[in-house]
């Protein structure tokens, strides 16, 4: 018989090795987390939504392989607070500075992919991550940054950026024993679009179906087809990225969102509190965990992302995360309504672009604040005096500049089409009301109409008791302090307001009397992150 001896030093080094390989094991079993976000996109521009004109095999394919949500919404449709609740898995209304458009990001917000890198999770972003704004720490909230790889894309306005090729980047680059969480955060269909793209791809502008919202005409017609181009692309980058995760054998073990931070950049829709700005396309696949073809029409909001994402990587959501988790409705086998407690979604707005004054103050926003049920869209404007899409004289900048919004703003009182202009830029009533199943894209308020007071009061105070339960500052009377926050581009606001521009950060203190963010001295921000 042969005895084998063991030294103390080599049994050490065996378990060592084991229990490194078990670990491994180990954090593969975790799912792998690939966002992929949009830029400006609608719900009613995606295939599986039902629209036949733009063509989205790819996204709708994530939906045939896993789950359509009807009922998803951003919590505000303006790219960096969008985002924010996305990855901070907070409301709008709680984040500070955050709620606003191009702000300094609070430092003390923590954000799930950091959360999870630091649970054993390599985490990266490619493309546009959160922002435009000011934040702190070494890499985007989103993750580390991989844009380094470019490309030579079709059209002016579609970025260089080789989004595929990053994300291809970033899995050579980290250890393949542990489970990623990757951003892929596509600049399109933002705006600027080459002028008549839509021509060399030879599409038929009369197959077309234009919002209500909209102008019913040729320029439209051409600038609608200009961006459906735009998110073609978009979906042409999905298609790639599912090939690279299943060339690795990764496709079944990633969780996979794709959705977008806000509808379209059309008058009446981006930044604006109307169904088509915020009620989002939605769909997630995760292999066999999710039951194939489903179509549920629970009401989830961007800030119920992140716990959800933190549950399923098998942590618990971080007790700065006010949204609520949907893995029970993500694994369950059922279509239809699954949580019966989600039936309506809360969304706001405060200050989004800069172009609007109140008397001496400079950079006031439009804040309302919204409740949307599975029949009506309920919305409270409380600044009735102020331009909902921005001061003319500053060129209504709550609005992308378009073909299309140059047509609009440029309309006359004795013109056919002046109630567009209304619609889109006109001062709004207090309150709003829309019958969603008959009125998708909000166009006849009801909420003067004696037959539907009831409902506005009712929905109205359901929302006040939820901001309420959440500290919204601005259901709490105290709202005000959001048009005071800075705002992260000095230089523009110089350019734009001279001789009324003032140091927002000094005017801040002046009023309240305790600090709040200072510009991070390593601060990074994008201007092609817009």
């Amino acid at each position: 018989m042969k005895i084998i001896a063991i030294s103390r030093v080599s049994l050490v080094l065996f378990f060592i090795s084991f229990f490194s390989i078990s670990e491994g094991l180990s954090q593969n079993k975790r799912p792998n987390i690939l966002v992929i976000m949009g830029d400006d996109i609608s719900i009613s521009s995606m295939g599986a939504y039902g629209n036949k004109f733009i063509k989205t095999p790819n996204f709708d394919r994530i939906a045939k392989e896993g789950v359509l949500f009807t009922n998803a919404y951003v919590c505000n449709p303006k790219c960096s607070p969008s985002r924010a609740c996305f990855l901070t898995g907070r409301y709008s209304w709680q984040l500070e500075e955050a709620a606003n458009h191009i702000p300094v990001m609070p430092e003390k917000w923590k954000f799930y992919p950091e959360l999870l890198e630091q649970s054993g999770y390599t985490i990266g972003f490619t493309g546009k991550g959160w922002g435009p704004g000011v934040f702190y720490g070494e890499h985007n909230p989103a993750g580390w940054e991989y844009n380094s790889i470019t490309c030579n894309p079709p059209y002016k306005g579609i970025s260089k950026k080789d989004y595929v090729a990053n994300f291809a980047d970033f899995l050579n680059k980290n250890d393949s024993s542990k489970p990623f969480c990757f951003w892929l955060g596509t600049h399109e269909a933002h705006r600027v679009f080459e002028k008549d793209s839509h021509k060399k791809e030879q599409k038929d502008i009369s197959k077309i179906s234009v919002q209500e919202s909209l102008p019913d005409n040729e320029l439209v017609r051409g600038d609608l087809a200009d961006y459906a181009v735009e998110v073609e692309y978009h979906d042409k980058q999905i298609g790639k990225t599912l090939e690279e995760l299943a060339k690795r054998g990764l496709l079944d073990n990633t969780i996979i969102i794709a959705t977008s931070d806000q509808g379209m950049a059309f008058p009446h829709v981006k930044g604006q509190i109307y169904d088509e700005a915020f009620h989002e396309a939605f769909v997630v696949r995760w292999g066999d965990k999710i039951k194939s073809r489903r179509v549920v029409t629970d009401f989830i909001n961007f800030p119920d992302v992140a716990p959800t994402i933190m549950e399923a990587a098998g942590l618990k959501p971080h007790a700065q995360m006010t949204g609520k988790s949907f893995l029970n409705v993500l694994l369950s086998n059922k279509s239809g309504l699954i949580d019966k407690t989600r039936t309506f979604s809360i969304v706001g707005r405060e200050r989004h672009d800069m172009g609007r004054i109140e008397g001496d103050q400079i950079a006031v926003g439009y804040p309302v604040r919204a409740i949307r049920t599975d029949k009506f869209l309920y919305a409270h404007n409380y600044k009735t005096n102020r331009w909902p899409a921005g001061d003319p004289e500053y060129g209504y900048n709550n609005c992308d500049n378009s073909p299309t919004k140059t047509y609009v703003t440029n309309l006359k009182e004795n013109d056919s089409d002046y109630k567009y202009y209304q619609l889109s830029f006109g001062k709004r009533p207090s309150d709003e009301l829309y019958d969603i199943k008959k009125d998708p894209d909000c166009v006849n308020n009801l909420a003067a109409n004696p037959k539907y007071a009831t409902i506005v009061k009712n929905l109205k105070v359901q929302m006040d008791q939820v901001l309420l339960k959440q500290k919204d500052p601005r259901a709490l009377g105290q709202g005000d302090i959001f048009d005071y926050y800075p705002q992260a581009r000095e230089e523009k606001l110089k350019k734009m307001y001279k001789e009324k521009y003032y140091d927002m950060f000094n005017k801040f203190l002046e009023k309240f009397g305790k600090p709040t963010v200072p510009m991070p001295l390593n601060w990074v921000e994008k201007e092609n992150e817009n």
